[in-house]
């Protein structure tokens, strides 16, 4: 096959970048199954092996929570895709985690509607005040709800909000029980048959509301394998990049779709609604540079002021470092 986008010469440093805890046994990475993401495509054609010079075991997991569970126990050392909501539950209660890179961003896949009959919208979105509305508390969709009222000086101690998980909420808006409904995937998308949403998902980034799912890894893993990790995410940048081309869409998209355990129909219609940024644009302002480490400081203030999260680190800044994806910029 011809590729347009060539692999980095960050990735071809093979064995002698390793280091000697994983020189030969290799390391761990956990995902999800039916998340397809273009890493897939390098995991299932053995191209991380190739280029980084030691065996990668790919481990599946449910949740993000299970996924710093093994971190904490050293059995995994990588988890690609792990929601925020659960880095900051591990992160705020000691465990030594960092961010390294931004595995997808959604922000059209998440977001709040608004009744289409209120015919409300950016213009005249003071008159929000007073209404219903449903969102699943404690979650980022929660937490963009209130981002954007405050964007918009919209004072939420005046409306009624019920707690839905989005699928509830989606019903509750058709039936005219609700006048505003937040969630996320297929929720969103029968919400959206009865309303519109506010703001775009490049507008809500712009003001700094998020949705993203994270690469994460362990401190120890970071500070004694940055040669790896930087290779690690340059294989990353590659596919995103062959990805985001377009060109190889329908030769990754069977891959991908087989490696994540679903259709190429149903697979597709998930990895549409993802964005896959650049390596540069991972350490932008909106990201790395500055914005992620807000948005997980207001998201873990929220948890703790609903009681889900008993303690709030003075600063999540400190656990976002830059210099792996900083490696393969400068590559």
């Amino acid at each position: 096959m011809k590729r347009s986008v060539r692999l980095s010469s960050i990735t071809l440093f093979a064995a002698t970048a390793a280091s000697a805890a994983f020189s030969q046994d290799g390391f761990t990475v956990g995902y999800f199954l039916e998340w397809p993401m273009p890493f897939e495509y390098a995991k299932a054609n053995g191209i991380y092996d190739e280029k980084l010079g030691v065996p990668i075991n790919w481990v599946a997991f449910d949740t993000g929570t299970a996924m710093s569970a093994a971190m904490a126990a050293g059995d995994v050392q990588i988890s690609y895709s792990q929601g925020v909501p659960p880095f900051i539950s591990a992160a705020s209660a000691g465990q030594d985690l960092r961010i390294v890179g931004i595995a997808s961003s959604y922000p059209e896949n998440e977001n709040c509607v608004v009744a289409a009959h209120l015919e409300i919208d950016k213009d005249n979105a003071s008159e929000l005040e007073g209404l219903r509305v449903a969102l699943p508390v404690g979650s980022g969709a929660h937490y963009g709800f209130l981002q954007q009222m405050e964007y918009f000086d919209v004072d939420t101690s005046t409306m009624s909000i019920v707690d839905m998980a989005p699928a509830e909420g989606a019903a509750a808006f058709d039936q005219g029980s609700v006048d505003v409904v937040c969630g996320w995937g297929g929720a969103l998308t029968r919400m959206l048959e009865n309303g519109n949403v506010l703001l775009s998902g490049a507008e809500k980034e712009q003001i700094g509301v998020l949705s993203s799912d994270l690469i994460t890894t362990t401190t120890e893993f970071a500070n004694e394998n940055p040669e790896l990790l930087a290779g690690f995410l340059s294989v990353t940048e590659e596919m995103n990049q062959m990805w985001n081309t377009g060109e190889y869409r329908d030769e990754m998209l069977a891959v991908i779709a087989k490696d994540a355990g679903m259709e190429v129909d149903n697979a597709a219609s998930v990895i549409d609604n993802f964005q896959f940024p650049t390596a540069e644009e991972q350490l932008s302002e909106i990201w790395l540079g500055g914005g992620l480490g807000s948005y997980l400081g207001g998201v873990a203030t929220l948890f703790h002021e609903i009681g889900s999260l008993p303690q709030v680190l003075p600063s999540y800044v400190s656990l976002i470092e830059t210099s792996p994806l900083e490696n393969v910029v400068a590559q």
